[in-house]
């Protein structure tokens, strides 16, 4: 009777104990959004720019300027674009959202609401070509050799990740030092190159070196010939594993893919227009206007076309290097930014057909524009005397002339920002007064197109006693002196994939800038800078994101370190018309997806292909 009094009292008991609440664990998802919520629901079947029932066959052949010493992505070299090809990342951005990611090697992320980790299962079938696993001991390796081998560059990807862990045979845990912020993320879902631990340690490969040794890889394409710097071919993997994933149906229909190399532009245009290869994105003006006036372009084998894109435009211009005297200065970037006419060079020799560029980060949201208001403004004030005082009530613009090449005005503007600066006209010659120097600086390049374009520039500055030069070089010798911070003036682009993360202490953080290899080519050292991107790095949502970046994009500007170029907002390519394309197109059409800068859901249209043939008899 006692023991039945006990249990009676015992379980009384029980009920009335308050209950323990566990916290409840993150759900995995099949998706990552990095801010709202994907457009793909879980099981969907294809992405909707693709055609799931796209013919597979036939080749492609594309093309390039430059060369490639090395096909290992870790140590510093110049790998070629395309290998992306070869190797499956975690999971895949769409190309009709912005900074969405799909599962690829991982089938799910769970993500805590902290965003202080993040756990990828990886898929039980995902597999290397060579028929071994993808394992969460691949992944693990992979990032282990990207935090203390690989070039810096890469590196700044992924400062954030503190650690990785593999919990067992398909699943890794990723730790970050941010919170609250997906961004970091999202570099690990789709910018860590996931390498095979087993390839690489085998035989006495060394992944810190550069190879051309075909690497072993886990995506749709497989290396099948190289001759370094020429020509590097690629065959489609028939059995490869992911080919009717979501993220893959209807894409990579090629079986072969020939990317050539070649010396210059007019060499590479030259052999397009000859039919030695099928597509080309065209960047420059004088080609655009004027080159394809061609037999045919007018009956139709070859199709032109000005594609409307929301692809997001970086910056490109004349890089100062800070470094260096005398750009160390802002009032010399300043009158230097004077002395550029580029509106005579837009009408003499652009034909009209470009814009001014006016922001680092063109897309719409992160670039600034007017005067900074509300919370930009908020974000901007503790930096009052950090950066130049007009910043907060003057909108940024960049000197502007008539277009007829009388720059009288701009002259003497930047004349007298020179002699604030410390420099006068002595015989003709820019010198400095204190020291007596003639301000001499030499331009860097390796695109003798541009000297066209460069050398109307020099003039001018030659005009007010400034001893300036161009120096054109190859592309291997040009990217090692980039590289090293070797160069006055060099002319350079940064690509804008928004949203922007931790790639950008790599682009302007002070650390970086004395890190050979790093993306600061310009030396930028500037605390509100610094400041300013850890508020991007840091922000929780999109909005605030956006506003952290406009006041970055804004303190850039105002600095002057480089003189800004010239830019469009629409797409030009060329192809011959030999393709199917799928009835939707995505928004962001020519992202360069994987590196091969082709539209990666086209395919060859048999009954096309066939009359272009005959008609090229």
């Amino acid at each position: 009777m006692r023991i039945v009094t006990a249990l009676l009292l015992a379980l009384a008991l029980a009920l009335a104990a308050p209950a323990v609440v566990r916290a409840e664990e993150p759900a995995a998802s099949h998706a990552l959004a990095l801010f709202g919520q994907p457009k793909y629901p879980a099981g969907f079947t294809h992405f909707d720019y693709a055609d799931p029932d796209a013919p597979k066959g036939g080749s492609l052949v594309l093309s390039t300027v430059g060369t490639f010493d090395t096909l290992n992505v870790i140590p510093i070299g110049t790998p070629p674009r395309s290998l992306g090809l070869l190797y499956d990342s975690l999971m895949v951005e769409s190309q009709d959202e912005s900074g969405v990611y799909y599962g690829l090697l991982a089938e799910s992320v769970t993500v805590p609401d902290d965003v202080s980790w993040a756990i990828f299962a990886l898929r039980p079938e995902a597999r290397w070509h060579d028929g071994v696993p993808v394992t969460a001991e691949d992944v693990v390796w992979s990032w282990e050799t990207v935090r203390d081998k690989a070039e810096p560059f890469l590196k700044s990807f992924f400062r954030d990740v503190t650690g990785a862990e593999a919990l067992d045979d398909h699943r890794v845990r990723f730790t970050f030092a941010s919170r609250n912020t997906r961004k970091a993320v999202g570099q690990v879902a789709n910018s860590l190159p996931i390498l095979p631990k087993h390839w690489w340690t085998a035989n006495g490969r060394d992944v810190s070196q550069n190879t051309v040794e075909p690497p072993l890889g886990s995506g749709p394409y497989r290396i099948a010939s190289v001759d370094p710097g020429r020509t590097l071919a690629w065959e489609r993997v028939p059995d490869y594993w992911g080919r009717d994933l979501p993220a893959s149906r209807g894409q990579w229909n090629f079986d072969r893919i020939r990317y050539d190399y070649y010396r210059d532009r007019d060499a590479e245009f030259e052999a397009f227009k000859g039919g030695n290869s099928d597509f080309r994105q065209e960047f420059t003006s004088l080609f655009w206007a004027t080159g394809y006036d061609i037999p045919a372009v007018r009956d139709g084998r070859l199709i032109r076309a000005e594609i409307a894109s929301e692809d997001p435009r970086g910056m490109q211009g004349y890089f100062f290097n800070l470094r260096r005297a005398p750009f160390s200065d802002p009032k010399v970037r300043e009158a230097l930014a004077w002395l550029y006419d580029f509106e005579w060079v837009n009408k003499t020799l652009f034909f009209g057909l470009y814009e001014r560029l006016t922001s680092y980060f063109n897309a719409e949201g992160f670039r600034s524009s007017g005067v900074p208001e509300g919370e930009e403004r908020a974000l901007l004030e503790p930096f009052r005397g950090q950066v130049p005082d007009a910043l907060f009530d003057t909108p940024f613009t960049l000197p502007t002339t008539d277009g007829s090449g009388n720059m009288r005005d701009n002259i003497r503007t930047a004349l007298r920002l020179l002699k604030e600066a410390g420099w006068e006209q002595r015989d003709g010659v820019m010198t400095n007064i204190a020291t007596g120097e003639p301000m001499r600086f030499e331009i860097l390049d390796d695109t003798p197109q541009l000297e066209r374009v460069t050398q109307p520039f020099i003039d001018r500055l030659r005009q007010i006693g400034i001893q300036a030069s161009l120096r054109i070089v190859d592309a291997a010798q040009f990217q090692q002196r980039y590289q090293r911070f070797d160069f006055d003036v060099t002319i350079f682009a940064y690509t804008f994939y928004p949203p922007p993360g931790s790639e950008l202490r790599s682009y302007f953080g002070s650390e970086a800038a004395g890190i050979e290899g790093s993306g600061n080519l310009m030396g930028i050292r500037n605390p509100a800078v610094d400041a300013l991107i850890d508020k991007v790095v840091a922000a929780r949502d999109l909005s605030s994101l956006q506003v952290a970046t406009r006041a970055l994009d804004r303190v850039l500007l105002w600095n002057r370190y480089l003189i800004p170029h010239w830019g469009k907002s629409d797409a030009w390519v060329a192809y011959w018309n030999r393709f199917g394309q799928p009835k939707t197109q995505p928004s962001h059409r020519f992202g360069d997806p994987n590196g091969i800068a082709f539209p990666s859901t086209w395919w060859i249209d048999p009954a096309k292909d066939a009359a272009l043939n005959r008609a090229s008899r």
